[in-house]
C-alpha cells in the first residue's frame, strides 16, 4: 500500500519513482483525492505527470476539488505506470492522495508453462448420452 501524500502552498509536488535497477513490474493506482482539515473553499487543482504508450510524457488534471462542492474524489485505482509526479497545479490544498503500489517480479522465462496441450496430454470427455424416455 502507497502510504499516501500530501500536496500544500509550500509542498505542492510528490514524485513516485522506483529503483531503475529493479527488474519488476511496478503499477501505481490513485485511488482516492481529497480536501483535508485547513482547506479553503477555492479550487484545488491535481494534476499527474506521466508517460503515455508511446513514452512521451504527458501531464493530465485528475481532481478539481473545493470544500463547498467536492471536497474528495474517488479515481477507482487509477492506475499509472512509475515514475509519476503528482503537482497541485491550483489552490494551496492540504490535498491527500491515496492509493496503492504493486510489485510484479519477472520470472524467469525458462520456467513458464507452456497453455497448449499435446494431444497426447488433452483428456477424451465421455460421450455424452441422450435423455432416456
Amino acid at each position: 500500500l502507497l502510504p499516501g501524500c500530501e500536496l500544500t502552498a509550500s509542498t505542492k509536488s510528490y514524485t513516485f519513482q522506483v529503483d531503475e535497477e529493479d527488474d519488476s513490474d511496478h503499477i501505481l493506482a490513485l485511488s482516492m483525492v481529497c480536501l483535508t482539515d485547513g482547506a479553503k473553499d477555492e479550487c484545488n487543482v491535481v494534476e499527474v505527470t506521466g508517460r503515455n504508450h508511446e513514452n512521451q510524457e504527458i501531464t493530465v488534471p485528475v481532481a478539481n476539488l473545493k470544500l463547498s462542492c467536492q471536497p474528495l474524489l474517488s479515481l477507482d485505482n487509477f492506475k499509472l505506470q512509475p515514475p509519476v509526479t503528482f503537482r497541485l497545479a491550483a489552490g494551496s490544498g492540504p490535498v491527500h492522495l491515496a492509493g496503492w503500489h504493486r510489485i510484479m517480479h519477472r520470472e524467469d522465462a525458462s520456467f513458464e508453462e507452456d497453455d497448449n496441450l499435446s494431444e497426447e496430454d488433452e483428456e477424451e470427455l465421455p460421450s455424452i448420452m441422450p435423455a432416456k424416455k
